[in-house]
């Protein structure tokens, strides 16, 4: 099948590779800008795009898709469908309608729940005990189109951003192409979401990964994993600020930020409800460390405090 491919991060490099892979015939490959990255802050190539230039693949890198010019650029290579993977820019009416099978979007959550930018973190801040991948058609709503295909992944209490996203991704690139296998052997059903349980995965602000510690030590642990690897839960002590890469739900009750024990099993620290045991931490500009090999080189102790983040 003809495709134009439309996706920007690693979730949507391991589909791009799935269908290349597949034998479909990659017409086109939409990405996102070069965007500044590392301490230099030099243009950075994203994963769906260096994959497709490797691969010897056209890629077009508009800042918008409501231009003619974009319409007319996706249109002239006359698409059979469209396949867009955690691509990061609106597709207007004009691009869905280039392709005479439409748009289909991996979706990393059971929609309807879950539709937005951030569906994996959410997931895990809100505790859910599975997401999962769909295949769906799209139209000018937020992730609102019909349905093709559907598959559930459990969520494990270990499971941090990195991980779910890695086993969505591989699910999402199955996926995608088994679904293109049965549009192209013949007719296929789409069902329309239901209109029960719609939730929306919104962009990660940053003053969420600010560990507020007036909350339960079961959300704070959830908020860890659903910031690692990026972009980091944090908190501060003596005015500096630390990343928190991992944490223990642990016994303990105290005042909310306070420290009720300091050891190298971690730093034991009083939530709103519970307590919270650090046991990966990592100081502005230092490396990330054990509680053991932090506390060797930063004396805390019980009684001090955790706080908000220096200015």
């Amino acid at each position: 099948m003809r495709l134009v491919f439309a996706g920007t991060p690693e979730f949507a490099r391991s589909a791009l590779a799935a269908l290349f892979d597949a034998g479909h015939e990659l017409a086109l490959v939409l990405a996102q800008p070069d965007r500044p990255s590392g301490r230099g802050l030099h243009l950075s190539e994203s994963p769906v795009k260096r994959f497709a230039l490797e691969r010897g693949v056209e890629v077009f890198q508009p800042r918008t898709l409501r231009d003619a010019s974009a319409v007319d650029r996706i249109s002239a290579v006359g698409p059979d469908a469209l396949v867009v993977a955690a691509y990061g820019l609106i597709l207007p009416q004009t691009v869905l309608d280039v392709a005479p099978l439409g748009a289909l979007n991996i979706h990393a959550s059971l929609l309807p729940r879950w539709r937005g930018a951030a569906p994996v973190a959410r997931a895990l801040l809100a505790g859910d005990r599975e997401t999962g991948v769909t295949i769906m058609k799209m139209d000018a709503g937020l992730d609102t189109g019909p349905m093709l295909a559907q598959q559930r992944v459990e969520i494990l209490a270990r499971d941090d951003s990195a991980t779910l996203h890695d086993k969505l991704a591989r699910l999402g690139a199955q996926m995608i192409v088994d679904a293109l296998a049965a549009i192209g052997s013949g007719p296929v059903e789409y069902r329309p979401q239901p209109a029960q349980g719609v939730t929306y995965a919104h962009k990660i602000d940053k003053r969420e990964t600010l560990l507020d510690w007036t909350r339960s030590a079961v959300e704070l642990e959830r908020a860890v994993r659903a910031f690692r690897p990026a972009p980091g839960a944090h908190t501060a002590m003596r005015g500096e600020t630390l990343k928190i890469w991992r944490a223990l739900l642990a016994d303990g009750h105290g005042e909310p930020g306070l420290v009720l024990k300091a050891g190298p099993d971690g730093l034991v620290v009083a939530c709103g409800t519970g307590a919270l045991a650090l046991t990966e931490l990592q100081r502005a500009g230092g490396r990330r460390l054990g509680a053991a090999e932090l506390l060797r080189g930063w004396k805390i102790a019980a009684g001090d405090r955790f706080g908000a983040a220096a200015q």
